[in-house]
């Protein structure tokens, strides 16, 4: 796991989820440099926003966005006109707008270049949002819901294509890889499912080439994550592990488990695709060595179960 000439504090890791609140950590160390309260609600999904200032975190009925370098834990953007639970966000690649879904049964676009939040986009479906991703041109935004459903949202026209992979299985995690050449979607009964994308042609909407089906976990999935180097496949469940998929032929390289380890909410690659954090109901983060398999550093603090983390190390790729 790189670390830049500016040492350790390059390193971003947030951690948070029922114990209301929002942990940062030093990576390489363990230590918890700075803990926020967030109140009012368990966190559902944190992000980092592109130029690495701001921490976002959505919650039931509000995103909250606390600045990263600075100990002053109000958050300097609160917006809380949304209903019931936000469930996912992330940002376009130059931070000039930010994406959310959620389970009041849509996916949002929000306007950063104005102070106060502003909703640019509304796309609406049937069933509450779990998950949404965004394409690597930053033009389509692929959204899971508890239908079953996957849906792409071309941005530009708003027009939409949907595709249902698994009859009365709810999508709980959608990845594209960063050269836009796979996407995968695990679903709550542990299936995930590898498409081969191809871009559209002008205005068209990328079409998805079924791949295969990995019978991933025998229990609820929970996410599913492309490394940056886009040679590995990470999905997460209910059977306490993470396991890791080459994507060459989508066949194991290996499983992460630790005894204490539970339900595993969350992970996140590190830029150099070496290592995996990973986020459990245990109460815990772990960092992985995937060429060891093991656990090379925990994170302790948190009272309840961890759901979200955010992770960047400062390497572009």
């Amino acid at each position: 796991m790189a670390s830049n000439n500016d040492g350790a504090d390059q390193v971003i890791l947030a951690t948070a989820g029922y114990d209301h609140t929002i942990r940062f950590w030093q990576a390489h160390t363990g230590i918890c440099q700075r803990t926020v309260q967030h109140q009012d609600s368990q966190v559902n999904c944190l992000e980092i926003t592109p130029d690495r200032h701001l921490l976002a975190a959505a919650g039931y009925q509000h995103i909250r966005m606390y600045d990263i370098n600075s100990n002053d834990s109000t958050p300097v953007i609160n917006y809380e006109g949304v209903s019931k639970n936000v469930t996912s966000v992330g940002f376009q690649e130059d931070g000039k707008w930010m994406f959310t879904g959620g389970e009041d049964c849509t996916a949002r676009i929000w306007d950063l270049r104005v102070r106060n939040l502003h909703c640019q986009k509304i796309f609406q479906v049937n069933a509450p949002v779990t998950c949404a991703c965004l394409h690597p041109n930053q033009g389509e935004l692929m959204v899971g819901d508890q239908s079953g459903t996957v849906h792409i949202w071309n941005l530009r026209t708003g027009h939409n294509e949907q595709l249902v992979p698994e009859a009365d299985a709810s999508i709980q995690c959608i990845a594209v890889d960063p050269d836009a050449t796979n996407m995968a979607a695990i679903n709550n009964k542990g299936n995930c499912y590898v498409w081969r994308i191809s871009p559209g042609q002008e205005d068209a909407i990328s079409q998805l080439h079924p791949r295969t089906k990995i019978p991933a976990h025998k229990k609820y999935g929970l996410k599913c994550k492309f490394s940056p180097d886009c040679t590995l496949l990470a999905t997460t469940s209910a059977d306490q592990s993470v396991r890791i998929w080459k994507t060459t032929d989508f066949t194991l390289q290996t499983t992460l488990s630790d005894p204490m380890q539970r339900w595993v909410w969350d992970a996140a690659f590190s830029s150099d695709s070496q290592y995996v954090i990973t986020a459990s109901s245990d109460q815990t983060a772990r960092l992985w060595s995937l060429e060891l398999g093991e656990v090379k550093r925990e994170f302790n603090g948190h009272q309840k179960a961890i759901t979200a983390l955010a992770f960047s190390d400062g390497v572009s790729v």
